[in-house]
């Protein structure tokens, strides 16, 4: 079958419409994609708003590290919150790669070799890097544990949470750097420890000079573009750093922390805890909670924390009279003829069936345990008292 010329024009056309038609369709679908994917400074404004101090505005705008900072000091203190209010415009068009802020840039970069110093940079990788430090710094555990001082140890790792606070806040944005030379210069300058007993003396010498090297030799443009990252990744990062920042909190608190009980002594927080779960306050959680209300009822919410710490034990006191079959009115000598009783009763050596002997020595030490939290209790009762009698 043949076709005539005025035939072969026609299904020609046909063909090139058709292709035209296709490409102007994907063309399309493009632009939508785009424009969606654009961000908006309204939406940009009320995550802000509403969760501009967890850094909700800055997850929303794609800049991950700024988020996380914002989120670990509650809004940079508050600080960098209200700041961001003029600055949201610019991050926006930063993130949509707006024609005008990227010519702007390039002019900038075209002027200056490497980004110009910026005080407000500088000043918050400062902070941040005092903040990191100083919380690896309190993270470690003053005591042993497991019979093992971990502070020689743990230590050295002050020097690298400095470096990497500085590092963090020197790639936000158009800017970036590698950490090599601010990690060496915090452990060349965490020599001054030595030099200055004061914590905040020699730390705030290294954060200083760490700044200052990433600031002078490390700083550079960022001339590509970051890897887009779906929102799956974005998250699972963002989880890992704010987990390894909340076990460091955890560590100082349960390791370091300290809480006064109503007679005016201090427990480690840890301490605390291990007698919490033997105190009647968990072995009775409903009547221990209608105490409180009751108690709140008649003395105001403003003593109910002192009613908490005895309720929860924290010193193991009433653990210790369930342990040894004693009351509250005991005498330290009625204490101690029960404590003997009961420590020949259990002592591990009389038993001789190799299954029983471990849960004998578990009672054994229990008791031991209990006499000496009671003993101790005892004794400073004792001289508060004195000491309150000479004072009159």
């Amino acid at each position: 079958m043949r076709y005539t010329d005025n035939e072969c024009g026609i299904v020609s056309y046909q063909a090139l419409r058709g292709i035209a038609n296709k490409l102007s369709s994907y063309l399309n679908m493009r632009n939508n994609e785009v424009n969606r994917a654009k961000k908006s400074v309204v939406w940009a404004y009320v995550w802000w708003f509403f969760g501009g101090i967890f850094g909700l505005h800055l997850f929303y705008l794609e800049r991950d590290a700024h988020a996380f900072l914002t989120w670990s000091t509650f809004g940079g203190y508050g600080l960098g919150w209200l700041a961001d209010i003029t600055k949201i415009p610019r991050y926006v068009r930063d993130c949509n790669d707006d024609p005008k802020f990227l010519g702007e840039l390039g002019e900038r970069m075209r002027r200056n070799r490497k980004p110009p110093f910026s005080t407000s940079r500088f000043i918050s990788a400062i902070m941040v890097g005092y903040l990191w430090g100083q919380l690896v710094m309190l993270a470690i555990p003053e005591d042993e544990v497991y019979g093992i001082n971990w502070n020689p140890y743990f230590h050295w790792l002050i020097p690298l949470g400095v470096a990497l606070g500085v590092w963090i806040v020197g790639n936000i944005g158009r800017e970036r750097g590698k950490p090599w030379i601010s990690i060496a210069v915090s452990y060349i300058t965490y020599s001054s420890r030595w030099y200055f007993f004061d914590d905040s003396t020699w730390l705030s010498i290294m954060v200083f000079c760490s700044g200052l090297a990433f600031d002078t030799f490390s700083k550079e443009w960022r001339r590509t573009p970051r890897k887009k990252r779906s929102f799956c990744t974005r998250m699972s990062v963002l989880f890992f750093c704010a987990a390894i920042y909340c076990a460091l909190w955890s560590s100082y608190f349960y390791f370091n922390g300290k809480i006064t009980d109503s007679n005016g002594d201090e427990i480690p927080i840890h301490e605390a805890l291990h007698h919490f779960f033997t105190s009647p306050w968990w072995t009775d959680l409903k009547q221990s909670l209608h105490d409180i209300y009751v108690y709140a009822q008649h003395h105001g919410w403003y003593e109910i924390w002192k009613q908490i710490i005895d309720l929860s034990d924290p010193q193991g006191e009433q653990n210790a009279y369930k342990v040894l079959g004693v009351g509250p009115t005991s005498s330290q000598s009625e204490i101690t003829l029960k404590w003997r009783a009961l420590s020949r009763e259990f002592h591990p050596d009389k038993v001789k069936d190799p299954e029983k002997q471990r849960a004998a020595q578990e009672r054994f030490m229990e008791i031991q345990q209990a006499y000496e939290i009671l003993s101790n209790i005892k004794s400073k009762r004792r001289r508060k008292n004195k000491k309150s009698v000479e004072d009159t």
